[in-house]
């Protein structure tokens, strides 16, 4: 079918018939002749005598060809049957419920990152959230202890305002790295979708909390939960901040992630270790988890159609009607 030019959303079913339109300006050409024909040109040099002589009916005589035009014009469009389109899409997906874990211990403070480890985290996290359309995405914060920040939902808003809410200090100092993956883990042991992740993401080693790494890791894998780990520092040496007398000041102290600890943790979980020293490396990883877990969508369209043929045969009928009614009265006797 192809798309009506001047209709919205209408289709035309037998399109090839809107061809016969070529015969109405052959006809209003056919008419001209016919009544050049029957009244000639008689040049006068007055025509005063014949003012206010033409009678009404010869006034209105055009309207039978008129309704004889717009009678086959409707008649045409009926026959092509215009039919008015609504196309519904429906999208299918296998949805993935994900966790991100952020630590949010006062190491994240540190200013190997802009603006710092943690406000680079929830910008590039933020920007991850955006990108997964049809998942279920959960939050869990953790430093010397862990608690969720925002269940699995689908709801991107809500999910980003609690992003936009962390910092560091709401919590006991500390990295309970085991804390924070168990506590995601619960989240999703429920969980009926397809796939179940993780995204952990530490500045440290693991020193706080009464949950062993490795054994929040065979939790995680019993409840098929697969996990990816982010390391986030700087090689060397970064500015840490200090408390001291004066105020928070910054100290150049050594960067130490158990790096060890979270590729044990991605391999026991089917998952995949990172490292990210900077801004744009940070970014780079969560692009590459966001590859690693494609959610698969189907899109179906469904088109529903409703014929409108029957408004333009009724308007020729009426037309022709009217033509054959007013030539055999009205008009009548007048050729």
């Amino acid at each position: 079918m192809i798309k009506g030019m001047f209709f919205s959303n209408i289709n035309f079913a037998n399109i090839e018939f809107l061809g016969l339109l070529i015969f109405v300006p052959l006809m209003i050409f056919w008419q001209w002749r016919k009544y050049r024909r029957q009244f000639p040109e008689l040049k006068m040099s007055s025509l005063a005598a014949f003012k206010g002589r033409t009678s009404l009916k010869a006034r209105l005589r055009p309207l039978l060809f008129f309704f004889k035009i717009a009678a086959f014009t409707c008649l045409v469009i009926a026959l092509a049957r215009p039919q008015n389109t609504f196309d519904e899409k429906k999208v299918t997906a296998d949805g993935i419920d994900i966790v991100m874990v952020m630590d949010v211990s006062g190491s994240m403070l540190a200013r190997d990152f802009e603006p710092d480890r943690l406000g680079a985290s929830k910008n590039v996290a933020a920007e991850f959230i955006e990108a997964r359309e049809h998942d279920r995405i959960g939050l869990v914060v953790f430093a010397g202890e862990s608690f969720t920040q925002c269940p699995v939902t689908t709801d991107k808003s809500v999910l980003k305002t609690q992003l936009s809410q962390i910092k560091s200090g709401i919590i006991e100092d500390g990295t309970a790295i085991g804390m924070g993956l168990a506590t995601a883990v619960d989240r999703l042991k429920e969980s009926e979708a397809k796939s179940k992740v993780v995204i952990l993401l530490t500045d440290g080693v693991n020193n706080s909390g009464f949950i062993d790494p490795m054994t929040a890791a065979e939790i995680a894998k019993k409840f098929k939960v697969k996990t990816y780990t982010i390391g986030v520092g700087t090689k060397g040496m970064a500015p840490y901040p200090v408390n001291s007398f004066f105020g928070t000041r910054y100290q150049q102290m050594k960067v130490e992630i158990d790096e060890k600890l979270l590729e044990e943790i991605a391999t026991m979980t089917n998952g995949k270790y990172f490292r990210a020293t900077d801004n744009n490396s940070l970014k780079k990883v969560y692009e590459q988890i966001d590859e690693l877990e494609k959610t698969k969508i189907v899109t179906s369209t469904v088109s529903q159609y409703t014929e409108k043929f029957h408004l333009f045969a009724l308007l020729a009928a009426i037309f022709l009607a009217l033509e054959l009614f007013l030539r055999n009265t009205f008009f009548r006797g007048i050729t």
